[in-house]
């Protein structure tokens, strides 16, 4: 264990076998950081917040601060950190709130790019990668492996399924399926993320008949969205990425479903 001379560390914190505390970081009495975490310097950990083996925090970071809300008075309000995450310089990440659960988790491995933020009561998934200024609103619901580009963001009470990509510059006011695509300022469907489903080794048959349950779904008009996604079931149902996406559309949530683009003659052109 190293613990830089103008560190401070309050009494009560557990530092894992291994921790690293660089330069003017601060870390708060009721802060775990696990084995070999790593903290490179000028960064704030405080409240109830648990960071995961081998996690590395990257200068200017502020981890666990209070929920950012009008009233809040959750004294016991926690961060949870997953192993393996790299956070990079001047992230925060909020504790929960008194209006949910009261804890905001992060998966494992996860890489969070530079001023990126992730709000109250939020669960972020495993593998995401959060490129520069990404930014949750409170309570939002990311999967594994979701991808969201540079100064995008997820309004609050948002979802975004597993495997998704939110591209740069792009604002998500409704929930984006699994496996999608969304861009632009009130984010869209543009089409599956096939490359990253071909990246995780999903079969070539199961990836066909997702474009056909998105076709189905998305771009068809012949009744609602979920008698469009329970159509798809009774079709493509063996297929278990294809019931994922089904399954996401039917749950219950507070914001819509992101649908998609729809195509002018010019893109059947193109």
């Amino acid at each position: 264990m190293t613990i830089h001379p103008t560190a401070i560390v309050e009494d009560g914190a557990k530092l894992g076998a291994g921790v690293e505390i660089g330069p003017f970081c601060s870390v708060g009495r009721h802060v775990e950081l696990g084995e070999g975490v790593r903290l490179i310097s000028h960064t704030s950990i405080a409240g109830n917040t648990k960071i995961g083996a081998r996690t590395v925090v990257y200068s200017g970071a502020q981890l666990g601060g209070e929920a950012q809300i009008r009233g809040n008075d959750a004294p016991a309000a926690r961060l949870v950190i997953g192993e393996d995450c790299v956070v990079r310089e001047t992230v925060t990440m909020n504790a929960g709130s008194a209006r949910d659960k009261g804890v905001t988790t992060i998966g494992a491995r996860g890489y969070f790019m530079a001023y990126s933020h992730v709000g109250h009561d939020c669960h972020v998934g495993d593998d995401v990668t959060f490129a520069n200024g990404a930014q949750l609103g409170g309570h939002c619901e990311i999967g594994d492996g979701v991808v969201m580009g540079g100064l995008s963001a997820v309004q609050q009470f948002g979802r975004v399924g597993r495997g998704a990509m939110l591209g740069g510059l792009s604002g998500a006011n409704m929930d984006i399926i699994p496996y999608g695509i969304a861009a632009g300022p009130h984010a869209q469907l543009g089409n599956l993320n096939l490359i990253g489903l071909k990246r995780r080794g999903v079969p070539r048959e199961n990836i066909n008949a997702l474009r056909a349950t998105f076709r189905a779904i998305f771009l068809d008009n012949e009744g609602s969205l979920a008698d469009r996604a329970k159509h798809a079931r009774d079709k493509w149902g063996s297929v278990a990425e294809v019931n994922e996406i089904v399954d996401f559309i039917l749950a219950p949530a507070k914001r819509p479903i992101c649908l998609a683009r729809r195509r002018s003659a010019a893109d059947d052109d193109a």
